[in-house]
């Protein structure tokens, strides 16, 4: 596999990776985990599997918007969220698991496949996210690779929550 084809499915250095399988395998996963185990609060400020799978659906919906913009744009400006206030105003919290995994495992087969669709030419574009990267702007290709990175740190967060 080419270094740009390795970066399109957001591979990144560890070799976690982002594609249909991995977003398959995650969904019959995360089918499996009980609500009551999900719905568990370890300690006050820190968020409960539920909240923490909300906030990568609203991650997905952010680098989406990112993505699709860096496709024919160079350069561009994106802003941080709140994240905690993003996670509270949604009530992940409140939200059915099953709920929360069916928009999680929709978005995030739609971003599987959209990746593979990004041009090469589309890659090097770069944008500034907030303060992502040290606030210095970033490559469609490292925001991909990110992507990867971000998802697999909170889906072990999860792992870690609902073991008993």
């Amino acid at each position: 596999m080419s270094a740009a084809g390795a970066t399109r499915t957001g591979q990144d250095q560890s070799g976690q990776g982002f594609d249909l399988q991995t977003v398959e395998s995650v969904h019959v996963w995360l089918l499996s985990l009980d609500e009551a185990a999900v719905s568990r609060v370890p300690a006050p400020d820190v968020w409960s599997p539920k909240q923490v799978l909300g906030h990568l659906v609203d991650s997905a919906a952010n680098n989406h918007a990112r993505w699709a913009r860096m496709v024919t744009e160079d350069g561009l400006p994106f802003p941080t969220w709140d994240q905690k206030a993003w996670n509270a105003v949604q009530d992940w919290q409140g939200e059915p698991w099953t709920d929360i995994v069916a928009l999680w495992a929709a978005y995030n087969r739609h971003l599987a496949r959209f990746q593979t669709l990004l041009p090469d030419s589309a890659l090097g574009h770069r944008a500034r996210v907030g303060t992502l990267g040290g606030g210095e702007p970033m490559t469609l290709a490292e925001l991909l690779a990110h992507y990867a990175r971000h998802l697999h740190l909170h889906l072990g967060q999860i792992r870690e929550r609902v073991v008993p």
